[in-house]
Order: C-alpha cells, then structure tokens, then sequence
C-alpha cells in the first residue's frame, strides 16, 4: 500500500483471478451476466496493465531514471500527459463495454430469456462480491496516503464490480426462490433483466472520469490554478518593478504546467543571471505543490510579443 505501482499490481492480480472466475462460472452457469462481469473485469485488468506503466514511466521520468535511447527521445517533455490519455480511454471502454451488454440484455428479454443454474450463479456471486468490497476498501485506503487519480479509478472499478455482483446475487436468489412456483415462468429473465439493470447504473459512472481526462486532453486552464498564478505573477510584476505578466496553465494528469512571462520596462538597468535566478526561485517558491509532477517556465523580457 506504499507506492502507487504495488497497489495497481495488486489490483491486477485479483482483478484477472476475478474475471477467470467469472467466465468460467458464467459458462457453467449459463448466466450471460455473469460473463459480461467477467469480461468487464477483464477489460478493467487490462487498463489498469497500462496505468500501472504509465506510472511506472511517469515516476522515473521525474526521478531522472527514466528510459534512455529512442524511447527518451521521444518523450523529452515527459510522461505526464498519458496519464489523462489512459484514464478517459478507460472510461470510455467501460462505457463501451456496459452498452454493449445492455443491447444484449434487451436482445435476450425480446427473445424469451435464457435458463440458469442458480446455484452456482449464487455462489459465483458471493465469493465474487467478497473480493471487490475487500479490494475498494484496500485501494481507497491506500488512496488516503498516494492521492493518486490511477487508484482512486481503479478503487471506483471495485465499487462498482460489487455493485454489479450485489445486484446479480439479489436477483439470483429472488430466481432461485421463483422455482418450482407459479412464477417460475419469471426465472428465465432474472439473468437479463438484471443485466439491464445494472448497465444503466454504471454507464453514467465512469463519465466524470472521461470529462476530467478529455479537459487534461485538451489543456484546459484549471479556474484555481489560474487565479493563484495571476495573483503571485501581480504580486512579482508590483514587488519588482516590472510592468505586467501574461500566464499560461494546465492540468495535465497529476502534473501542472506553468508558464509565466514578465514583461519588463525597456532600458531596465541590467541584472547578474543569479539575481533573475532568485526572482524565479522565489516565484517557485510561491507557487510551491508538488515540484516532481510540476513544469514551470519563468522567462523575463521587454518585448510583449514574447509573451503572447
């Protein structure tokens, strides 16, 4: 639980045994739900394979072991920006993934529902709902300490594979009941309708996600983060003599991007580079955060045009 890479392991090791899990027992079962929660778990494990290098790149990159060679090369403003890249392609697969199941579930109520085995539908459920509540108690946990945007996704994957299952043990039982009845006609859409349920419950979920990624996308200017590097930039242009600033910011990922152009007046009497070096130690300073996962250019000139 101490480093963010360790967590994601750990969430890909019981997210694969849980898809497998659920394959096999949805095959055996005949419940198309369950398979569906299979292969939406196995989509989850293969996003979080490419978070977790993701992070692994964005970690070295800013201890400064990061690839050497070609890979570097090509990289040389670093890895941050496909972090949001990774989170909204997830999202957006498990959108995906949610709607096509959702047509599905239609198709099989349209087409008279299929028959399953409850029993070991119901077991699948419970052992399966055991391990999600278990896993997004461990990921948010671990979260308190990391605040990473990769975990607190993937601890949202968990919450939301139990509610999945939670609801498939609900209608399970309610089906297994419904045997033997005079509502025993009902059992064979238990499986279905459930589905359905369930797919419209999570489509919406992983939306904010996708937005949050697509305005890293875009590098859109976070409001907050604008306001604080004007305000400082102001403070600096009054403490020193300068005439105004132009500011430029983004979020991108765990990462902010910072650029900040003082304007001076010309002719201004000349400084040692050590002392502009000051001005921008002491303009870092103000900003502060975290300065691993943070860009900051401050640059100095006479000409407007520089700055626009």
């Amino acid at each position: 639980m101490r480093t963010e890479q360790g967590v994601l392991r750990m969430s890909i090791a019981a997210t694969v045994a849980v898809a497998t899990f659920g394959i096999v027992f949805g095959l055996l079962s005949g419940s198309f739900s369950i398979v569906f929660d299979g292969v939406y778990a196995l989509a989850d494990a293969g996003m979080t394979v490419l978070a977790l290098w993701v992070s692994m790149l964005i970690v070295r990159s800013v201890q400064g072991a990061s690839p050497k060679g070609r890979f570097a090369r090509r990289f040389t403003m670093g890895f941050w920006h496909l972090e949001p890249m990774v989170l909204g392609l997830n999202g957006v697969l498990l959108i995906a993934v949610s709607i096509y199941a959702f047509i599905n579930a239609i198709a099989s109520i349209l087409n008279g529902g299929r028959e399953l085995e409850f029993g070991l539908a119901i077991v699948y459920a419970c052992v399966t709902l055991v391990t999600c509540l278990g896993m997004a108690l461990y990921g948010s946990r671990a979260n308190r300490s990391l605040q990473s945007d990769f975990v607190a996704l993937d601890a949202k994957a968990w919450v939301m594979s139990g509610g999945i299952t939670l609801a498939l043990l609900i209608a399970f039982v309610i089906g297994y009941a419904l045997q033997g009845t005079a509502h025993d006609w009902i059992a064979p859409y238990v499986d279905p309708a459930v589905l359905a349920l369930v797919c419209l419950v999570i489509i919406p979920m992983p939306i904010g996600t996708v937005r949050q990624a697509m305005a890293d996308v875009l590098l859109l200017a976070p409001t907050d983060l604008q306001e604080m590097v004007d305000r400082i930039g102001a403070e600096t242009v009054a403490r020193h003599g300068f005439l105004s600033h132009r500011s430029y910011v983004a979020r991108v990922g765990r990462a902010r991007q910072i650029e900040l152009y003082f304007i001076v007046p010309p002719g201004m009497a000349p400084k040692r580079i050590e002392e502009w070096d000051a001005i921008r130690d002491e303009v870092g300073l103000e900003i502060g955060g975290d300065i691993d996962n943070r860009w900051l250019t401050i640059a100095f000139t006479a000409d407007p045009e520089w700055a626009e």
